[in-house]
C-alpha cells in the first residue's frame, strides 16, 4: 500500500497479517488521536485505516477445513489465502505429497487411499475438525459435499458448512423430491415416475409406462454416476443393476427413480447465488452439451443456443426453485433444451460445479469467495442487473484417460513430466498435480480443468487450441487429441451440438485427427527436418563439430518415412549457405512438392515450434529409438512414423514382423481397475457379447463381454482382484 507513510500503519499491517486484532485496535485509536494534531503525510494513514476497518468488519473465518482432495481443494485454498483464512487439508496416505496437502496451512491423514475410509470418513474428518479448530469446512464438489448428515454434524458441532443448510440438501439432494418441488415452484420437469424404484421388475414396468427410452439414475447421484440410458426391457434390468451398485459405491444411497429420456437435448445448466436473506441471483448459464456416459467433457459460458427471453425464462425459473427451498449458497439448476428451446428441469446441484470457472471468467465474481461470505451471514453484494455477460469462456477437461477406448476410458501411472500453458493468453489451468504426481485408481481421474477467455466465441476457442497444441503430459494416457477435435469441429464451432455429439460425429469411436493432404506433408517434412536436425546434433560434441575422418560437405538427405500403411519417399535439402545444427531453414520435397520449413530446433525442450511454408504449429515428440521410431504430437494427435534413410529402408523390407495377437480368444482388461464380479469358470460355454465379468475403475462399473461363443478355459481373476490395463483375464478354448 503506497499510503502507509507511518510506523504506526506499518505496525498495523504487520499485526493484520498477524490476526492480532486486539492490538490492531490499539493502534488505530493511537494513530486516529494523532491524525487530529499532525498535518501533512500521516492524513495519508486515514484511508488506509478505512480500509482496514472495513476489513476487520467483513471477517469471515479464521481457520478453514477442505473435506476435499486435488484441484477443487487447491481452488479454495488460493481464495482463502486472498481472504486472509488460513486452511486445513485432509488426505489419503497415498496423498500424503499431493499439491493440496503443499499448499495448505496445516494438513492431516485422515485414512488409507479407498475413498470410503479417509475422504468419505465422516468421523475422522470430524476429529480433525476438532483438533485443528477448524471454524468451518468447504465440501468442495463429490465426496461429502451433498451429504446432508455430514452438514447436520457439523452444525451440531458449532462448524459452519460452506454450503446450503441440511434441508436444501436434503431436498435438492433426492432427485425425486426435488422434481416434486420443482413442479410446485412452477418449473419445467421431464415425465417420469415420482416414487422410488424397488427392484428390476419394477423398473421394467415403470419403463413400460412411461415409454422407452428412459433414463435410469440414482436419487442422490451427480456426475454421470449410476446413470444408464435403457431403450428395452434387458437395457432396464441391467441399467437397474450397474445404476444402483454405483450409486450404493459412490453415494452410499442405492435408491434410482426414472424419468423420460430426451432424446437429442441439450445440457445447459443456470448458475445460481443466494444468500440468508432472502436475496438469490441467476449468474448465466453454461453450455454443458459435450458429454460421454454422461460426463461433460467442454463446458462454455455463455450458450450459442440461448436468446434473452429463453435465458431469463431459466434463469427466473432456477431462482423460483432456489427461494422454494431457502437456499443460501452457490447453486446449480441443470436443464434438458430441446431443439425448440422448451426446457426441462432436470436436478439441481447444492455445491460447486466443477466447471464453475466458466462463469467466473464472464461474470468477474469469485463464486469460493461469494460462497464464503454467504456461509458467514453477509447479504449478496449484487443486484441480478449487476450481472454480465462479459466475453466467452471455454473450459476442456483434461483427463488421464485413452480417448481411444469409448471416448476415455481411465490411465494409470506416473506424470513424467508435465508443463501447463499458462504462457499462453487469457487462460486459465486449475489443477492438483505437478510433475511426479501419481495417478491413481483410487480418484476421478481428472488432471486439470482447462480455461480459456476471449472477448468473443472465436477468439476463445482459438486460444484453448492454442493452449492444448502446448500442454505437456507424458507418462499417462490423455484426452487432449479428443479436446482439440471437439474445439475445431465445423458442427461445434457453428455450435450445431448436443448430448449426442460425440456418438453422432464418430459413430465407430474416436480414432483421432484424420490428416488432409497439406497437413500429411506438413506432418512429413516436420518429421524429416526433425529427424536431420538430430543427425546434426549428434556430429557435434560440446557445441563444436567433430574432427572428421574425412571432410563432409554434405547438404542433403534423402529418407523414408513411414506413416501409417504409407512410406513416403522424403528430400531435406539446406536452403542457403550454411547447415547450421539449428536447421533455421531448409526445403523438404514431399510428394514432387518443395516445402521450406523454418525453425529453431531446440531438441531438449518438449515443446518445438515450426513453421512449414508460413504455417506456424507447436509440436511435441514423445519418444524415438535407435530403429528410427519416433512419436510426434501434431495438431493434437499422437501419429507414430519411422524415418530412415533410403540405404537403411531398402534393408528393412528383410527384417520379420511381430504377428497380431489372437484377441478373439482372451479377454485382457482395457483398464486398470478392481474387478466386481465374474460371471463365468472354466468350462462354462459363453456366447457372443455375454458377460464374462465386471471391472469398476474411477466407480464407473464396466462389463467385459466375450469377443465370441466358446467354452471358458481359464479364469485369470476373481472378484475383489485389482488389475491393471491388459492383464488377461479370462481365456476361451
Amino acid at each position: 500500500c503506497g499510503e502507509l507513510v507511518c510506523p504506526e500503519a506499518a505496525s498495523l499491517l504487520g499485526l493484520l497479517h498477524g490476526k492480532q486484532w486486539g492490538k490492531c485496535l490499539k493502534v488505530l485509536v493511537k494513530v486516529e488521536e494523532e491524525r487530529m494534531h499532525v498535518s501533512g503525510g500521516r492524513k495519508a494513514c486515514v484511508s488506509f485505516i478505512s480500509r482496514f476497518l472495513l476489513f476487520f468488519s467483513l471477517q469471515t473465518f479464521e481457520k478453514l477445513l477442505i473435506a476435499n482432495r486435488g484441484e477443487i481443494a487447491c481452488r479454495v485454498i488460493k481464495t482463502c489465502k486472498k481472504m486472509g483464512i488460513r486452511t486445513v487439508a485432509i488426505h489419503s496416505d497415498v496423498d500424503a505429497n499431493a499439491v493440496h496437502v503443499k499448499m495448505a496451512d496445516e494438513a492431516v491423514c485422515v485414512g488409507p487411499a479407498p475413498t470410503s475410509k479417509s475422504y468419505l470418513n465422516m468421523d475422522a474428518i470430524m476429529e480433525v475438525i476438532k483438533k485443528t479448530r477448524a471454524q468451518a469446512v468447504h465440501p468442495g464438489y463429490g465426496f461429502l459435499s451433498e451429504n446432508k448428515e455430514f452438514a447436520r454434524r457439523l452444525a451440531s458441532e458449532g462448524v459452519t458448512f460452506i454450503g446450503p443448510d441440511t434441508h436444501a440438501i436434503q431436498a435438492m439432494g433426492d432427485k425425486i423430491e426435488s422434481k416434486l418441488l420443482a413442479k410446485n415452484a412452477k418449473v419445467n420437469t421431464i415425465p417420469g415416475f415420482d416414487g422410488v424404484v424397488k427392484d428390476a421388475d419394477e423398473a421394467v414396468r415403470i419403463a413400460r409406462e412411461i415409454g422407452y427410452p428412459v433414463m435410469i439414475k440414482a436419487s442422490a447421484g451427480g456426475g454421470g454416476k449410476g446413470m444408464r440410458i435403457a431403450w428395452d426391457d434387458e437395457e432396464t434390468r441391467e441399467g437397474f443393476r450397474f445404476s444402483s451398485q454405483e450409486a450404493a459405491s459412490s453415494f452410499g444411497d442405492d435408491r434410482l427413480l426414472i424419468e423420460k429420456f430426451i432424446d437429442n437435448p441439450r445440457h445447459i445448466e443456470i448458475q445460481v447465488l443466494a444468500d440468508k436473506h432472502g436475496n438469490a441471483l441467476w449468474l448465466n448459464e453454461r453450455e454443458c452439451s459435450i458429454q460421454r456416459r454422461n460426463q461433460k467433457v467442454v463446458e462454455e459460458a455463455p450458450s450459442t443456443f440461448l436468446d434473452p427471453e429463453t435465458r431469463r425464462a431459466m434463469g427466473e425459473q432456477a431462482v423460483a426453485l432456489a427461494k422454494a427451498v431457502k437456499y443460501s449458497s452457490a447453486g446449480t439448476v441443470e436443464f434438458l433444451v430441446d431443439s425448440s428451446k422448451n426446457f426441462y428441469f432436470l436436478e439441481m446441484n447444492t455445491r460447486l460445479q466443477v466447471e464453475h470457472p466458466v462463469t467466473e471468467c464472464i461474470t468477474g465474481l469469485d463464486l469460493v469467495q461469494e460462497m464464503i461470505r454467504v456461509a458467514k451471514g453477509y447479504p449478496l453484494r449484487h443486484k441480478q442487473a449487476d450481472i454480465p455477460i462479459n466475453g466467452w469462456a471455454v473450459e476442456c477437461r483434461v483427463y488421464a484417460e485413452d480417448p481411444y477406448k469409448s471416448f476415455g476410458l481411465p490411465s494409470i501411472g506416473k506424470l513424467s513430466q508435465y508443463q501447463e500453458p499458462l504462457h499462453v493468453p487469457s487462460v486459465r489451468v486449475d489443477s492438483g498435480i505437478q510433475q511426479g504426481s501419481d495417478i491413481s485408481i483410487y480418484y476421478d481421474p481428472m488432471i486439470s480443468k482447462l480455461i480459456t477467455y476471449g472477448s468473443n466465441r472465436a477468439e476463445a476457442l482459438k486460444r484453448m487450441e492454442e493452449a492444448l497444441d502446448n500442454y505437456v503430459i507424458r507418462g499417462v494416457a490423455h484426452n487432449i487429441s479428443l479436446l482439440r477435435e471437439v474445439i475445431v469441429h465445423p458442427r461445434f464451432v457453428q455450435g450445431d451440438i448436443s448430448t449426442k455429439f460425440l456418438p453422432e460425429v464418430y459413430p465407430d469411436g474416436f480414432k483421432g485427427h484424420k490428416l488432409t493432404d497439406l497437413e500429411r506433408r506438413e506432418l512429413l517434412a516436420t518429421a524429416a527436418s526433425l529427424y536431420v536436425a538430430e543427425q546434426l546434433r549428434s556430429q557435434r560434441f560440446l557445441g563444436t563439430a567433430r574432427i572428421p575422418v574425412a571432410k563432409s560437405k554434405r547438404s542433403s538427405w534423402e529418407l523414408s518415412v513411414r506413416l501409417g500403411d504409407g512410406i513416403y519417399p522424403v528430400a531435406v535439402s539446406k536452403d542457403g549457405s550454411s547447415f547450421s545444427p539449428c536447421l533455421v531453414s531448409q526445403q523438404v520435397e514431399v510428394d514432387g512438392m518443395k516445402l521450406n520449413v523454418t525453425s529453431e530446433w531446440n531438441l531438449a525442450s518438449p515443446l518445438l515450434s515450426v513453421t512449414v511454408d508460413g504455417t506456424q504449429r507447436t509440436i511435441q515428440r514423445l519418444s524415438r529409438n535407435a530403429s528410427g521410431d519416433t512419436n510426434i504430437q501434431f495438431l493434437g494427435t499422437v501419429y507414430k512414423l519411422q524415418i530412415l534413410t533410403k540405404v537403411a529402408a531398402e534393408l528393412s523390407k528383410y527384417m520379420p514382423e511381430k504377428a497380431a495377437e489372437d484377441t478373439s480368444s482372451i479377454l485382457r482388461s482395457p483398464m486398470p481397475g478392481a474387478v466386481v464380479a465374474v460371471s463365468v469358470k472354466p468350462g462354462d460355454t459363453v456366447s457372443e457379447g455375454q458377460e464374462i465379468c465386471v471391472i469398476e475403475a474411477m466407480k464407473m462399473q464396466n462389463s467385459m463381454i466375450a469377443a465370441k461363443t466358446g467354452k471358458v478355459k481359464a479364469v485369470h481373476c476373481k472378484a475383489g482382484d485389482t488389475v491393471g490395463e491388459g492383464d488377461l483375464l479370462v481365456e476361451l478354448e
